[in-house]
């Protein structure tokens, strides 16, 4: 049933639904592999969301083999290792804090961009960090959009997860995503969300 709110967005409500309404976190996957070329397509579209300064910090290390996954799993809270181990595909997201060096390209009509961001380190990383958040987020909707579903994951340790992917000392590792097709059991009951009167106010 379309509604009068419905009008007001651009979406249809199918696309609604399988974007916000209808997803959700998921804690199980089937055994159905995602390809290289479903994360293309997925990296493909999301590339498009705004930036500050078109900064794009956000880095992707795919983990597909079982040596990589048994590399990582040490480094998870308890409750996020089967999952991780069992997902057809699990993701390490991290902000690149040497983002400045391709801000010749990314931002070329300030030719002095760089420099800068070139001796505030600590600014570069909370630039990084914010960016490549924004990032995440539209990716967890890109992996919607392709009709698969997130388990988005916080509880690692960072630290020791970027000395084993990220020895280069220049990633900061913010959040794990798994990535699949949602197993019949991958849901748990819908939380509530905030209406709009507590988190909307006017001047």
């Amino acid at each position: 049933m379309t509604t009068a709110a419905d009008e007001l967005i651009a979406l249809d409500r199918a696309a609604q639904d399988l974007l916000f309404r209808a997803a959700r976190t998921a804690n199980a996957f089937t055994a159905e592999p995602v390809g290289d070329e479903h994360v293309r397509a997925i990296h493909d579209l999301v590339r498009y969301g705004p930036t500050a300064m078109n900064a794009q910090p956000l880095r992707v290390l795919l983990l597909r083999s079982a040596e990589a996954r048994a590399r990582l799993l040490p480094y998870l809270s308890s409750g996020n290792r089967d999952k991780t181990a069992a997902a057809p595909l699990a993701a390490v997201l991290a902000a690149d804090v040497d983002w400045h060096d391709r801000l010749p390209e990314l931002f070329p009509h300030r030719p002095g961009a760089r420099d800068w961001f070139a001796g505030d380190p600590a600014g570069r990383e909370a630039q990084a960090r914010f960016n490549a958040a924004l990032q995440i987020g539209y990716l967890l909707v890109g992996v919607r959009a392709a009709g698969l579903a997130a388990g988005p994951m916080a509880g690692f340790d960072a630290a020791g997860v970027e000395r084993e992917f990220f020895p280069d000392g220049r990633h900061r590792v913010l959040l794990l995503m798994n990535i699949g097709r949602p197993a019949p059991d991958a849901w748990r009951e819908r939380l509530p969300r905030l209406p709009y009167e507590e988190v909307v106010s006017t001047l």
